[in-house]
């Protein structure tokens, strides 16, 4: 007779691994000295608007000054994005690729 094998849910939890230690009220313990510092920043965003968020960057109430943010970079924005030719380098490769694909003819 075939008998299912049981699951021991106190061993291991659905992927297999073991899960992690707990003391003996059943509270959560971490490897000590192993995790950065978790801590509370500032962030500021390009328009000067600003959020507080928990991070490993930097020290405890550190002010971080983002450049590129969602609300200004055209990726997020949808805009246009402007490719600068320095020294003529995609001017040169257009000239070099310019007849590479060629259109379909119906």
């Amino acid at each position: 007779m075939y008998r299912a094998r049981q699951i021991q849910t106190n061993l291991t939890d659905f992927s297999g691994r073991r899960p992690a230690p707990t003391q003996f009220d059943g509270t959560l313990t971490m490897k000590a000295e192993i995790h950065p510092d978790y801590h509370t920043i500032k962030i500021v965003m390009t328009d000067g608007s600003e959020f507080t968020t928990r991070s490993t960057w930097g020290k405890e109430g550190d002010t971080m000054n983002l450049d590129i943010d969602p609300k200004s970079h055209p990726a997020w924005t949808g805009g246009t994005q402007q490719i600068m030719d320095r020294g003529g380098r995609v001017s040169r490769f257009q000239k070099k690729f310019s007849g590479f694909l060629k259109e379909d003819k119906k």
